[in-house]
C-alpha cells in the first residue's frame, strides 16, 4: 500500500498539533517510470507527448477506513502521442504541474504505455495508508 510523502506527513502534523492550518489540497494523480521516494526527489513523470496528471474531486475518493483510503472512481490519463515509457509507480500531488508530492505506491504490475494507449485506474486501484 502507498505511502504518504514526508512533505504531507511534515503538514498534517503540524496541522494536528496546532503548529499551521492546513487546507486540503485539489489532488492531481500523477505516473512515474521509478519509484518517487518519501521525499519525492526519485519522481520520473513522462513528459510532454499528451501525459497530464489527471485532476480528481472529493468524490472520486472513497471513505478512508482503517487507515486507507482508495479511489471511488475510475481515473483515467489522456491518450499517450508518443511513448511514455514502463510505468511503475502513480504519485498523488497538490498541484497539475510541479507542486509537491502528497503520497506515492508502486503498481502491482508494471505497464508499458505506448503511442496510443490510455492509462487508467480501474475502482480501488489506487490505496493510500497512513503509515
Amino acid at each position: 500500500m502507498g505511502s504518504f510523502s514526508d512533505y504531507w506527513e511534515n503538514k498534517i502534523m503540524d496541522h494536528i498539533f496546532g503548529k499551521e492550518n492546513y487546507t486540503s489540497p485539489a489532488i492531481y494523480v500523477g505516473l512515474s517510470t521509478a519509484d518517487p521516494l518519501d521525499n519525492g526527489s526519485g519522481i520520473a513523470e513522462p513528459v510532454g507527448s499528451g501525459y497530464a496528471r489527471v485532476a480528481t474531486s472529493v468524490g472520486d475518493w472513497n471513505s478512508a477506513s482503517d487507515g486507507t483510503i482508495g479511489n471511488a472512481d475510475i481515473i483515467t490519463f489522456p491518450e499517450a502521442l508518443d511513448d511514455w515509457g514502463t510505468i511503475t509507480h502513480f504519485a498523488l500531488f497538490d498541484a497539475a504541474t510541479a507542486g509537491n508530492m502528497l503520497a506515492h505506491d508502486e503498481l502491482k504490475q508494471s505497464k508499458p504505455i505506448n503511442v496510443g494507449d490510455i492509462a487508467k485506474f480501474d475502482v480501488g486501484d489506487l490505496k493510500i495508508t497512513l503509515e
